[in-house]
């Protein structure tokens, strides 16, 4: 990716005492496109991550095809917190996204209220894995496609939505995940996204 700077708070910010409502959200995809960036680019508080140099281990192992230049790689899980309002904050948690690695996916689920799916359309086969999982145990989410440079004409969300055989009603965004007025824009478009389920179950007999 380019050299395009996320908008970094210079210190950390306390939470307000108004605030009430947390929030769990877990930040899931494939190896490489861009989940530590998005929560290292919105958060608040300087961000828990656990990325470790990629050895010669995980040759053979890791599909790198499309991301070669990428020498880090997450082997936990990455940590941040964003307040969207006097109210209401949310937790952050960005899952690995090697194969290695998916059996963490379920702890991290746990507890989730709802999850972005981040997909980048060079490897778009590498998100099928995430959406199969968030199904599996009915947590909403949507989907945030990070337009890598010179990727803004590549595919219409219209055409992502087809080739991963998204239902009408999961949401889909562009964004770049180095920005982070455009990476809260996903945040608070998943954040609407459940408040319209609560109130459509509200009113379910």
């Amino acid at each position: 990716m380019g050299s395009a700077t996320s908008e970094l708070p210079s210190q950390r910010p306390p939470l307000a005492d108004a605030v009430d409502t947390g929030l769990k959200i877990v930040v899931v995809g494939g190896f490489g496109v861009g989940k530590t960036t998005l929560v290292r680019s919105v958060s608040e508080i300087r961000p828990l991550n656990t990325e470790e140099l990629m050895t010669q281990a995980g040759q053979g192992v890791d599909v790198t095809a499309g991301v070669e230049r990428k020498n880090t790689t997450t082997v936990a899980f990455d940590f941040g917190r964003i307040t969207l309002n006097e109210r209401m904050v949310l937790y952050l948690f960005g899952a690995p996204g090697q194969e290695r690695f998916w059996f963490l996916w379920e702890r991290l689920f746990s507890g989730t209220l709802g999850a972005v799916v981040l997909v980048d359309t060079r490897r778009m086969e590498e998100s099928w894995y995430a959406i199969d999982r968030l199904e599996h145990h009915n947590t909403p989410f949507v989907v945030a496609v990070n337009r890598f440079d010179g990727d803004e004409n590549r595919f219409s969300l219209e055409e992502i939505r087809q080739a991963l055989a998204l239902n009408r009603d999961v949401p889909m965004v562009d964004c770049d995940a180095r920005v982070r007025s455009s990476g809260k824009e996903v945040l608070i478009t998943l954040v609407d996204h459940l408040y319209a389920l609560a109130l459509s179950q509200e009113r379910t007999p």
